[in-house]
């Protein structure tokens, strides 16, 4: 056993207030994806409003050895947003801290082969116009057997041992229960020791290792957990750090948190307060409303919380959208995650992307599908020109067909699975012209005209799910 070097690391603190970035700024910065200044609910980039869509077929992309290729399969597919986990539950190569022949790892020091690859994906990316959403710490990282080969465990780094750092060999309870004190090392958290400075020090280390690449580039949101079950201060001392790293940079930065129980928003006392401090969260990632929610329960728990920013409009990414594994913690079906999908297009979501397997259904031919459908529509109709208009609709059954619109004027409409509803187009332009998408297939299938001032009959062409594009004359 070799003995172990205790590293005595200097901690700053931390405390700029959390603002989003710099007003105005230089001509980069302004290229920097941010919300949308005529409609903030959706982002900008490159001062040009855009739609965040995205499947891909692992979290950690950066890690993946056909990294080009798979992300020139998401721009043919129409995707133009990829979520990246600073995964370390790969093999013990691919960890971000070197390790020495003996299987120890000193964590002051780099794998380069991990930080190459994550600046390839950065570089990549930016040649593509993709926005990376980047998580920073994953919980599951750091609990059952990822715990057991990870650098930042006592008995596999030279740095700390148990003793000095508060951190056990092992965390077998499932990361929800927050048994992990490495997300605790925050003065103040009701788990915080001072032994856990030694820790923090370290994770300054990895997050400012990680700015020092991505804060070079303007196509970067910043998440800073994965389904968190701990303590908000946890994320917002993470948000500031990073804010305090771009503000001295000169770069412009959005970051916020991912709640695990956002499931169940009306509930969540995490999410409300997000939801309260839009300084604070500058956008919200509510993809966990994506698991356990089906039909029109996952609509409803979703406009709760588009009518609870209201007041306080800001971008909500889904960046995991649950499908295909059918778990028990209510992933769903295909068809459920083809649904939700579309369900938080037209509910006004400013990103939605497939989870990666067994999840998800990733990047398959659904899934590609489901995105080149939404850039059709997305061609004649912006979603950021249209807003929820369920009270336009009659004779819908539940979970049958949703709408959003720019009365009089646009208008998207979404069939499940086949169906017919009425559409009230009384007080309006006389006349509109339909287009249908077939979901299943990404083509545009079928037009039609429709007299308005009154209240329409609309069939979808089949059973399946159905997306129509409507547009009212052009003013003369």
């Amino acid at each position: 056993m070799l003995p172990r070097r205790l590293t005595v690391v200097v901690l700053l603190s931390v405390t700029v207030a959390g603002v989003a970035g710099p007003p105005g700024g230089t001509a980069a910065s302004r290229d920097h994806v941010r919300p949308y200044a005529a409609n903030p609910r959706y982002w900008q980039y490159k001062g040009k409003p855009v739609l965040m869509l995205g499947g891909s077929k692992t979290d950690h992309i950066f890690l993946l050895d056909d990294l080009r290729e798979h992300l020139d399969e998401i721009v043919k597919a129409g995707g133009n947003t990829v979520r990246n986990t600073m995964s370390q539950r790969e093999g013990v190569d691919l960890k971000p801290h070197k390790r020495a022949p003996n299987g120890t790892f000193d964590l002051r020091q780099w794998n380069e082969e991990y930080w190459r690859r994550f600046t390839n994906l950065l570089r990549w990316c930016d040649q593509r116009d993709i926005i990376i959403q980047i998580e920073v710490w994953d919980r599951f990282d750091f609990s059952g057997k990822h715990w057991l080969i990870s650098p930042w465990n006592p008995k596999n780094n030279v740095n700390y041992t148990v003793a000095a750092s508060g951190l056990a060999e092992a965390y077998p309870a499932h990361p929800w229960k927050d048994r992990q004190p490495f997300f605790h090392t925050v003065p103040g958290m009701k788990q915080y020791r001072k032994r856990l400075d030694l820790v923090r020090g370290f994770q300054v280390r990895f997050v400012t290792r990680m700015l020092d690449e991505s804060l070079k580039y303007a196509n970067v949101l910043y998440c800073m957990n994965n389904e968190t079950s701990t303590d908000p201060a946890w994320g917002q001392y993470w948000m500031k750090f990073i804010r305090a790293k771009a503000a001295k940079a000169g770069r412009p930065v959005y970051a916020t948190d991912m709640f695990d129980d956002a499931w169940n928003p009306e509930k969540s006392a995490k999410l409300k307060q997000a939801i309260a401090s839009p300084r604070v969260y500058p956008f919200l990632d509510v993809s966990q409303v994506n698991s356990r929610n089906f039909n029109q329960d996952h609509w409803d728990r979703f406009i709760w919380i588009v009518r609870q920013t209201e007041k306080r409009p800001r971008p909500l990414n889904h960046t995991k959208i649950y499908s295909d594994g059918n778990f028990s913690f209510g992933t769903g079906t295909p068809k459920d995650g083809v649904e939700r999908f579309w369900r938080n297009l037209i509910g006004g979501a400013a990103s939605c992307r497939f989870h990666r397997p067994p999840a998800g259904i990733g990047l398959n031919d659904v899934a590609k599908a489901c995105i080149q459908s939404a850039r059709k529509i997305e061609s004649l109709v912006p979603l950021w020109h249209v807003r929820p208009a369920m009270g336009l609709l009659r004779d819908r059954s539940t979970d049958e067909a949703y709408l959003a619109a720019d009365p009089g004027r646009k208008y998207v409409l979404y069939f499940t699975d086949g169906g017919a509803v009425g559409l009230d187009l009384r007080k309006t332009s006389p006349a509109y012209r339909l287009r249908w998408v077939n979901i299943a297939t990404g083509q545009w299938q079928g037009r039609d005209t429709i007299r308005g001032g009154r209240v329409v009959k609309i069939s979808a062409p089949g059973k399946g799910a159905w997306v129509a594009a409507i547009l009212g004359a052009a003013p003369k």
